[in-house]
């Protein structure tokens, strides 16, 4: 068993990486598939349905051959998604004549919302289907690579760099934190208040939900120690995890809220990402982190300590995105700032409408300007820092949001093209003054494919049910001499699986975080 240990962690260690262009190619293979699901979806009646098989063949299996058999030319696997799509699109677009039955916009007795304004106890926000489908998609290629890596099948380049370099599996861990920080928007934008509350009761309540995460991050030491598990001790250090950096992140994002308030976010996350850096590279801590011995228990897990500054700033840079895409406009955020400055009483009603339409053109034009300024950025680090996803250091903070802005910026365009809407403002017959208008949106109805959907509502219960899944498979194969064709048996059974588990618990939230 000493043996095979060994051998298994030199297969998954001293990885150099891919390029960003290939990354982004094998993660493109997840936009064509949504393209493919979307065109079926807005132009074929039968398929308005969900319809299980069907969408773990169209959205699922091609992500798993993109990282497998597909993994050197993913360009060639999105093609053959891309041409039934062009196909579907000859056929003309089914009815766009009724309204949209979104519940954040409908009265209880009909499909319209009054123009009034907004109290606090009322405000919600719209359901933006293409985060969901951008934070499913993610979390599906996280599950389908923490299996997929221990197999040959999976191309080394993917699996995650020692020190430098870029790769599928690098991506991926920023992007968990990132998907975090987009969410985490949600209570500050329903209620901008939420930031001058008093630091310690909101401690209090993100501390209820950090213990569990804490507790599992503590259970998998023991287990993995116990069992004498293959492990990558430069990943985070040797008794350090994800879970633990992950459990982390909201409290110090609350101990920042006095920032938040104040100034820009992007800006916030970028100037925590240079302070790191700076720590990093004048400050000793990139030297400590190469070089140091594991001679106590804080340099045993110096991985994990020293790079939790850049999560902190990929997470408030994924908050940052989230107040630009989930409220009606870009700048509601920037407004409500303002407001609060310029100490508008949090008991007058506010004009600022977080119900209101999304104005999805604006929202596209904005994260279009985020994207060019992350890649520019990126490009321009990178001439004299190469990514570190072990440091988390600047170059790494930079990839990590001109990918992910990349990539939710194409799932809301494709929303856009295949289910168009239009804005409405009917005057209410039943008002003498004529004052009184309903907005009203008519398109096809925009949703997440139905699978996604269901995986989205326990991301966190499937990613521990995959880790569980993972190292199982692990101690009862020796999965590193497993050939291809029974590999992919085992990861296609394996992502069934987990898909069957979302489908069969999709009504239902396993575990509120």
């Amino acid at each position: 068993m000493s043996d095979y240990k060994a051998s298994k962690e030199a297969f998954v260690s001293g990885m150099t990486g891919s390029t960003v262009f290939h990354v982004n190619l094998i993660s493109g293979v997840a936009l064509s598939s949504i393209a493919v699901h979307s065109a079926l979806r807005s132009r074929v009646q039968a398929f308005g349905s969900a319809h299980f098989l069907a969408e773990f063949v169209i959205l699922v299996i091609p992500l798993l051959l993109s990282m497998t058999l597909f993994a050197e030319t993913p360009g060639a696997l999105s093609l053959l998604l891309l041409v039934p799509m062009l196909v579907l699109l000859l056929l003309p677009p089914l009815e766009r004549g009724t309204p949209l039955p979104a519940e954040s916009l409908t009265s209880p007795g009909g499909r319209s919302r009054a123009e009034t304004p907004p109290t606090h106890l009322s405000q919600s926000l719209i359901s933006l289907p293409a985060l969901t489908t951008y934070r499913a998609h993610m979390m599906l290629m996280t599950i389908l690579s923490i299996l997929a890596v221990d197999f040959p099948v999976f191309p080394r380049i993917l699996a995650k760099c020692e020190t430098y370099g870029v790769s599928l599996m690098d991506i991926g861990v920023g992007s968990f934190v990132f998907s975090q920080g987009v969410v985490s928007a949600i209570p500050i934008i329903k209620d901008i208040s939420y930031l001058q509350a008093p630091i310690l009761p909101k401690l209090k309540s993100v501390s209820r939900k950090m213990i569990p995460i804490i507790v599992l991050g503590i259970l998998r030491v023991v287990l993995v120690k116990g069992t004498e598990y293959p492990e990558h001790v430069t990943e985070y250090g040797v008794h350090w995890n994800f879970f633990l950096t992950l459990a982390l992140l909201p409290a110090i994002e609350v101990l920042l809220h006095p920032i938040i308030l104040r100034i820009p976010v992007a800006l916030l996350g970028l100037w925590i990402g240079v302070l790191h850096q700076f720590a990093l590279s004048s400050g000793g801590m990139k030297d400590v982190l190469l070089n140091a011995s594991r001679s106590n228990i804080i340099f045993a897990n110096k991985e994990g300590l020293l790079s939790l500054l850049g999560y902190v700033s990929i997470h408030i840079l994924g908050l940052s995105l989230g107040t630009v895409i989930l409220p009606p406009s870009p700048s509601f955020f920037r407004k409500q700032q303002q407001q609060l400055l310029d100490g508008l009483s949090s008991h007058r009603p506010s004009k600022l409408d977080p119900s209101a339409p999304r104005q999805n053109a604006k929202i596209v034009t904005e994260l279009l300007s985020y994207s060019v300024v992350w890649w520019m950025l990126l490009a321009f680090v990178r001439l004299g820092l190469e990514v570190s996803r072990r440091m988390a250091n600047i170059s790494y903070i930079l990839w990590v949001a001109a990918y992910n802005t990349s990539f939710i910026l194409g799932y809301i365009f494709l929303d856009m093209v295949f289910f168009p809407t239009r804005t409405l403002k009917i005057r209410d017959p039943t008002d003498p003054s004529a004052k009184r208008l309903f907005i009203e949106e008519k398109g096809l109805k925009s949703s997440a494919p139905a699978l996604l959907e269901a995986i989205n509502k326990n991301a966190f219960i499937l990613f521990l049910l995959s880790n569980v899944a993972t190292g199982l498979i692990n101690l009862n194969i020796q999965t590193m001499f497993v050939g291809n064709i029974k590999a992919m048996c085992l990861l296609c059974a394996y992502s069934m699986g987990m898909c069957v588990f979302a489908w069969v618990c999709r009504r239902k939230r396993l575990w509120k975080m």
